[in-house]
């Protein structure tokens, strides 16, 4: 079985602020069990200030809870390919706006030069989708990342279907049992999940 203790896991959080909350206890989870966490923001994340939180406050609090300075650059994510090479990424929260991007191979931001960095090494990159549209323009893009090799999906379902019928969410809480996975070679199942929350 495989384990977490000295392992380096990249953590990329993008701009979906109102999944913070929910990501910042799996990184203690991932921690807790013995790995090294790098944080990786995008510039949205540094510099977006929503009625979940300021910018820098969110950065202190990762900071504060890996012990790691976060990577804010695209420069200071490159070396994460052949310097500093990761056990696995992750991207939790995930946006439709990533989404759109890294299926497209695009890399203009930290997140996503890490992200190609570690499919660069053929390790797992796994991701945990938080968009309005993953059943909308950006199914398309969904689906090719899902069917290409060494990326990995946190488990995910419709959040609130009937107000958002496009909308889908990873269960965060599945994170850590993921990336075990993942790093096996394998993705978690089922990865289309029911994710209702109660009254919507």
């Amino acid at each position: 079985m495989m384990e977490l203790k000295g392992k380096r896991i990249g953590f990329g959080l993008t701009g979906s602020h109102c999944t913070y909350d929910a990501v910042m206890p799996e990184i203690e989870k991932l921690i807790k069990a013995g790995a090294e966490v790098i944080p990786i923001v995008s510039n949205t994340v540094k510099t977006t200030t929503t009625r979940f939180g300021k910018g820098e406050d969110w950065i202190k609090r990762v900071e504060d809870i890996t012990g790691n300075k976060v990577i804010d650059s695209i420069v200071g994510a490159e070396p994460l390919g052949p310097k500093i090479p990761l056990d696995c990424m992750v991207i939790a929260p995930f946006t439709g706006n990533s989404m759109s991007k890294f299926a497209n191979a695009m890399t203009d931001s930290p997140v996503l030069m890490a992200a190609k960095a570690t499919l660069r090494n053929l390790k797992p990159v796994v991701l945990a989708i938080s968009t309005n549209d993953a059943l909308g323009l950006n199914g398309v893009n969904l689906m090719r990342l899902m069917a290409t090799k060494n990326i990995y999906f946190i488990p995910f379902g419709q959040d609130a279907p009937t107000k958002k019928p496009s909308s889908m969410v990873a269960r965060m809480e599945m994170l850590e049992e993921t990336v075990l996975s993942a790093m096996e070679g394998k993705q978690l199942q089922p990865v289309i999940i029911e994710k209702f929350r109660d009254g919507e």
